[in-house]
């Protein structure tokens, strides 16, 4: 390992991705490269027009679903490439289903972009595996000290106790399309909720690619498809934007709930327009973001999207080497 200042000087962020030089490759570019090493599929880390883009399978499924069939190359979990002077893995991140760290090897070095992950058991996806590094690029969303998520099924006993709390109302739950819908699903069938789910139309070409990769979702149907169907006492997802949109005076005197960590900040959830605030996020909070950075054992951190000062701060008071990078198009899809 070359010393402190010249460690991952191969790797050099730029507000729209990160380049990594010996690769002539982006990682996670907010536009068009010839080159993209994605971490997962979505839209703030995954986009189209690309040139080549590397990604694991499922990730790759995902793109095509989103932005057309892609000039992809799959890399599974575990598989190592070459592409140009570095050595390319995409390991397990936890986050949603094909999501990857990718860990880049190159002069006796190694670099692990963690994209998007969370610490949490998940049954759609393979768990986050803490890879040791000499240069760890993180993710900040939840960075700072008053996140710390409840448990996932609590949260889930919460909407099935109001559920049967208000038989005559329908539950309208806002989920991202991807990730968070699905991972919401499992949890109520894990919690014992096996009638049938609907589905906002937006929600089902993401739910059906899940299914066809394995995951299943049991009972659930788009809510066009009802027939003489009131909705009292059902469970009916949609996007957040949703709830407040014509779409939603269809229901029963409606509960609107939304799935989020952001949800943990009353001012969020007032926007948001829950009623039940749930949170159920799919990023680490902040006792696991720390705990990874002591898992991972890199001498430096640098730390993108999110509350970076906080996770540097906290990094440095570890005795690493810690800095933020200000990558541009980070948005909220999959909070």
């Amino acid at each position: 390992m070359g010393d402190m200042a010249r460690l991952g000087s191969w790797i050099e962020p730029f507000p729209e991705g990160i380049h990594v030089k010996p690769a002539d490759a982006w990682v996670d570019p907010s536009r068009p490269k010839d080159r993209a090493l994605i971490t997962h599929g979505h839209a703030d880390h995954a986009r189209g027009g690309h040139g080549e883009v590397w990604a694991t399978p499922e990730t790759l499924a995902i793109m095509d679903a989103r932005y057309g069939e892609q000039r992809g190359v799959e890399v599974g979990y575990g598989d190592t490439v070459r592409i140009g002077e570095v050595d390319v893995s995409f390991v397990p991140a936890g986050h949603v289903l094909g999501s990857a760290q990718i860990l880049l090897e190159h002069g006796g070095e190694r670099v692990v972009v963690s994209g998007d992950y969370k610490r949490r058991a998940d049954p759609t996806c393979p768990p986050f595996e803490p890879i040791p590094c000499d240069v760890f690029i993180t993710e900040a969303t939840f960075a700072l000290p008053v996140f710390h998520h409840p448990s996932d099924m609590g949260e889930i006993g919460k909407l099935l106790r109001s559920v049967a709390t208000f038989p005559e109302r329908t539950h309208l739950v806002g989920v991202y399309a991807l990730g968070k819908c699905q991972r919401v699903i499992k949890l109520l069938r894990a919690a014992g909720w096996d009638k049938r789910i609907w589905l906002h139309g937006s929600l089902m070409a993401l739910c059906k690619l899940y299914q066809e990769q394995g995951v299943d979702l049991g009972d659930i149907a788009h809510v066009s498809d009802a027939i003489l169907e009131n909705f009292r006492g059902a469970i009916v997802l949609c996007p957040p934007s949703a709830i407040a949109d014509r779409w939603s005076r269809r229901f029963a005197d409606p509960v609107p709930a939304v799935c989020s960590g952001w949800m943990r900040v009353r001012a969020r959830a007032r926007q948001s327009g829950a009623e039940l605030p749930l949170i159920v996020s799919d990023h680490a909070d902040w006792p696991e973001l720390c705990q990874t950075l002591k898992d991972v054992g890199a001498p430096r951190v640098w730390v993108t999207h999110g509350r970076e000062e906080a996770l540097v701060h906290m990094a440095r008071s570890l005795g690493i080497d810690a800095e933020a990078l200000h990558l541009a198009g980070r948005e909220e899809e999959g909070t």
